[in-house]
């Protein structure tokens, strides 16, 4: 059984083409057969080039920070029998366990779209866990390339620390953010902070690439705990633990939801005709019962093509039932059941992409605030990435059930 889950924030249950080996929109951290951690060992000064390549060709893992042209330290890893190590990162090369893109938001239909520059790194993290109860997992910024290095090149931040270890940031940073109170119905969001090469915790730095690095916090840890949010400057990881896992709801459960709610038969107040969600396979095709929204009020309606207030706003229409103008969406069910943070009937919608979930974990993803670009951060739905917008950034549905 897996110990871990990592859950790719934009994916509602499976990349749109599909699961395929590393390249997936959830993850399952197994116990490895034969343990492949390492621990960082023999420290070397070097002042030449060639001494620094020849030691970064033993084979063995290192991580190199060049201070100068004249100057790199090299620190040689050994391996440890205590840990097991995962990597992540948009490389399809060998040493990624777990392959990610770039989060295009609302872009949940086609995950073949272009990057022009992606900033995820191609060796962005890496993730130890302790082969023996509890399995204690800590996070690293940077992951070891085809040739077991990680290298600090001149620009990158970089530091000797007190006790006299080299430490460092990537480019673009690893940021961490746990929840307080675990991944239940009463967490709250906690605070970001960036993730250094050797695992210790930094507050943000000015902007995502910025040469000063944060302070140190000194009294949090790189342990990963249910619920913690891992961000790579462009795609954003949820970390679930197979015991928090337990107290949310399966896809079992979800699809029984979406059952009861179309058993209902919930009617449009206006048409009359019955409405019913598609089922979970067809998450994605707008179908001639599906429930639609005014989400700025909640009522919900079949598809209808009037009520628009101007050409200029396509997508604004006044409701029939209270005249409340605003969006006028389809309805999706949140199919990822990672996500939720309770087993609650569907009784909420994101505004604007229209993906249903819970009354709670809508409002616990509509205070999230998820890093945006070098220095932004804003709400954003959990299935499609989508910015969240509106009062609260979650409205509650109003269904008409059958007047017979």
């Amino acid at each position: 059984m897996p110990n871990f889950f990592l859950f790719i924030s934009r994916y509602n249950g499976s990349l749109p083409n599909g699961d395929r080996g590393r390249r997936k929109s959830r993850f399952a951290l197994y116990k490895r057969p034969k343990a492949n951690g390492v621990k960082p060992s023999t420290v070397h000064v070097i002042s030449t080039p060639q001494a620094s390549k020849a030691i970064s060709c033993k084979g063995q893992h290192s991580i190199s920070y060049t201070l100068s042209r004249n100057q790199t330290v090299v620190v040689e890893y050994t391996h440890d029998k205590d840990t097991d190590m995962f990597q992540v990162g948009r490389s399809t090369e060998s040493p990624i366990d777990f392959v990610v893109t770039d989060t295009i938001s609302g872009s949940q239909n086609n995950d073949e779209t272009q990057i022009t520059q992606s900033t995820i790194s191609r060796f962005a993290c890496r993730i130890v866990c302790d082969r023996s109860p509890p399995y204690t997992a800590r996070i690293f910024a940077a992951g070891f390339d085809s040739s077991k290095n990680i290298f600090l090149g001149e620009k990158a931040a970089k530091w000797k620390n007190p006790d006299g270890h080299m430490d460092g940031l990537t480019t673009n940073g690893v940021l961490v953010m746990h929840p307080k109170g675990g991944f239940t119905e009463e967490s709250k969001p906690g605070v970001w902070r960036e993730i250094s090469v050797c695992g210790d915790v930094y507050t943000l730095r000015e902007t995502r690439s910025a040469q000063q690095r944060g302070k140190l916090v000194e009294n949090e840890t790189n342990v990963l705990q249910d619920g913690s949010l891992i961000d790579l400057c462009g795609a954003t990881l949820l970390w679930r633990t197979a015991d928090g896992l337990f107290h949310t709801p399966t896809q079992k459960h979800i699809e029984a939801l979406r059952q009861e709610i179309n058993a209902a038969r919930p009617q449009c107040p206006v048409g009359l005709n019955t409405l019913a969600f598609p089922s979970i396979n067809r998450k994605d095709v707008v179908e001639e019962k599906q429930p639609w929204a005014y989400l700025s009020c909640g009522h919900v309606h079949g598809y209808h093509n009037w009520g628009h207030r101007s050409d200029t706003e396509a997508n604004e229409r006044e409701c029939p039932m209270c005249r409340t103008i605003g969006p006028y969406v389809p309805l999706w069910l949140g199919c990822e059941a990672g996500f939720y943070v309770d087993a609650g009937p569907p009784t909420h919608a994101f505004t604007p992409c229209g993906h249903v979930c819970s009354e709670k974990s809508a409002k616990y993803w509509s205070q999230i605030p998820l890093p945006h670009g070098t220095h932004a951060f804003h709400a954003a739905c959990p299935f499609c990435a989508t910015q969240l917008s509106g009062e609260h950034n979650c409205v509650k549905l109003i269904f008409q059930g059958p007047i017979d």
